[in-house]
C-alpha cells in the first residue's frame, strides 16, 4: 500500500492530466481546445507583427527574394 502511495505521490500530475485528457475526448472536447489554441496563437503572431513590424518586413522581402 505504501508503494501505491508514493506512486501516486510521484505521478499525481501526469496522473490527473491522462484523467483530464481522456474526460476531454469523451466529451469531444479535444475540437473546442483546438480551435481555443488556433485563436490564441493567432493573437500572439499578430502582437508579435504588430510590435516587430520592420522585422517582419525584412524578412518577408528576403524570404520573397530567395523565391
Amino acid at each position: 500500500m505504501n508503494d501505491f502511495k508514493d506512486f501516486f505521490i510521484k505521478y499525481r500530475g501526469a496522473i490527473i492530466g491522462g484523467i483530464v485528457s481522456i474526460v476531454a475526448l469523451i466529451l469531444n472536447l479535444h475540437k473546442v481546445l483546438l480551435a481555443i489554441a488556433l485563436i490564441i496563437f493567432g493573437i500572439l503572431i499578430g502582437n508579435y507583427i504588430q510590435h516587430n513590424k520592420e522585422l517582419v518586413k525584412e524578412k518577408l522581402k528576403s524570404y520573397i527574394d530567395k523565391m
